[in-house]
């Protein structure tokens, strides 16, 4: 059956469908959240805030650990849910949901000792005093999800922004409410009260509405454009962002890589997901001495690849189907510019699916090249050596991720990437490692999602001091006398004139 066009998914006014981007089945219809509504269950959220900041951070794992183990029952439910949102084949949202759980049990585990109170050195000059710093969470944080991946990467912010004391207003995309809906009835088992974690389904304007109402932080995952107007929304009010935008993440291949390794690695980091990855491959450099060899391996290896809905499909199908329209000019845009085809070609786009595509010899500012694709397709260029690979993998407006494929130089390459992460001799590894921190820089974003970066994201930092003991002298006043400061001149003097060589 034919997908219905996406025009088709607002049926009346309060509400819109969700449907199926392979089969045109509708999933679900959600209600279209208005600003009012947006404004009362951050209302709410802050008053249930208090409540949860004060539980401790043991108390509040427990209740996050009971909901990773309700999840952990319930994978093969709400694998088979993102399946037909998605489209995406089952083993890849039974994978999404595992390493999201795992991030959850990380966040719970971890949270006191990254956000517990650190004291912190006083001075010489500040002797008698005792200093701490305490990191407090904002309140309410404002979450708005993407369709690629509406599972995982949510939890990313949620379980976090949870761990710290937060309460959280969650928008998950119009193209996939029904997984973000389940998130939060999931929640509701483990819940000690209500509007700690509430869900809220709408389009453009209630993203909108979420960026202006009074919540003490907005997470938000989608593009480069959508996020700058994100950005824009939040500084009227000075509203803290943490934006985890687009990528155009590149693979460097030495002439020392493990070549077949290589190509089946980079063909699943740029193919999988139908390519709708924000770390998806979409340029590769690969050194002159084996370029040939690496280009006919992932040529052998993309030939046994199938788009498809059905069981032992490798990915499915474009989930926004406008997607389809940027898919199809980059390809037309990197062969007129001169570009040629190793696999697929410009045919390759039927219906909601797209064949996998590999270019190569493709100009480096082609759209292929300089912008954001998110469909299953590749761009092989040939470079003199890696130091010419660093330079055109840097020449980006983005900064998310990137691959080094080398034995012996790994390392040293990937310590020249202008970008927030980097996998040596694998591909998405960092997703499923939940210490590490994942985001970018430039257009892809600022601000951290996992790890210890993560949990400190959704806090702000409080300095404490006090007074131990009195001492004769005080400096913090107008009656200082003569006295005080000939002893601070003297320490300053002390602790730091050097003697000039």
């Amino acid at each position: 059956m034919a997908a219905k066009p996406r025009s088709a998914r607002a049926m009346k006014p309060a509400t819109f469908e969700s449907i199926n981007p392979a089969t045109g089945e509708v999933i679900g219809v959600f209600a279209q959240t208005s600003a009012q509504e947006v404004d009362e269950a951050v209302a709410k959220a802050s008053v249930a805030s208090e409540h949860w900041a004060s539980l401790s951070f043991r108390k509040r794992g427990i209740i996050l650990r009971d909901w990773a183990s309700l999840l952990t029952r319930e994978i093969e439910g709400s694998a088979e849910l993102i399946h037909r949102e998605t489209g995406k084949p089952l083993s890849d949202a039974r994978l999404e949901v595992s390493i999201a759980i795992e991030h959850i049990g990380w966040a719970a585990k971890y949270a006191t000792k990254v956000l517990g109170d650190q004291s912190r050195p006083s001075g010489l000059l500040m002797f008698n005093m005792a200093a701490r710093v305490q990191r407090c969470p904002f309140g309410v944080i404002g979450i708005i999800g993407p369709w690629n991946y509406p599972f995982f990467t949510p939890v990313g912010s949620i379980a976090y922004a949870l761990a710290a004391g937060n309460t959280v207003v969650f928008k998950p995309s119009e193209f996939t409410p029904a997984v973000g809906a389940w998130l939060g009835e999931s929640w509701k088992p483990v819940a000690p009260f209500a509007d700690i974690f509430t869900v809220i389904t709408g389009g453009a304007e209630t993203g909108a509405a979420l960026t202006k109402a009074n919540v003490g932080k907005i997470s938000f995952t989608g593009s480069t454009k959508t996020g700058k107007l994100v950005a824009a929304a939040c500084a009227v009010n000075m509203t803290p962002l943490l934006l985890e935008c687009g990528g155009k993440d590149a693979v460097l291949i030495d002439r020392d890589a493990d070549l077949r390794k290589a190509a089946e690695v980079t063909l699943w980091h740029a193919m999988a997901n139908a390519g709708q990855s924000c770390i998806a491959a979409e340029r590769v450099y690969v050194h002159k001495d084996v370029a040939e060899r690496f280009s006919n391996l992932i040529v052998e290896q993309a030939a046994k690849l199938k788009p498809g809905y059905e069981d032992g499909a490798n990915y499915g199908p474009a989930t926004m189907p406008s997607q389809l329209g940027i898919v199809k000019a980059h390809i037309e845009d990197a062969q007129r510019r001169g570009g040629r085809f190793l696999f697929g070609d410009k045919s390759a786009i039927k219906g909601s699916f797209v064949s996998p595509v590999i270019l190569a010899d493709v100009p480096e500012d082609s759209k292929a090249i300089t912008d954001e694709t998110f469909g299953p397709t590749l761009v092989i260029n040939t470079v003199r050596n890696m130091d010419q690979a660093v330079d055109l993998a840097n020449n980006s407006n983005y900064g998310l991720g990137a691959a080094v494929w080398s034995k012996k130089n790994g390392k040293r390459i990937a310590s020249l990437l202008k970008c927030g992460m980097v996998s040596i001799n694998s591909a998405f590894s960092n997703t499923a490692v939940s210490s590490l921190p994942f985001g970018g820089i430039k257009d892809s974003g600022y601000g951290r999602t996992h790890g210890a970066e993560g949990l400190l994201e959704f806090t702000y930092p409080r300095s404490i001091i006090r007074t131990r003991f009195p001492i004769p002298i005080n400096f913090t006043t107008f009656n200082r006398s003569q006295r005080a400061d000939r002893i601070v001149m003297s320490l300053t003097r002390v602790l730091h004139k050097r003697r000039r060589r």
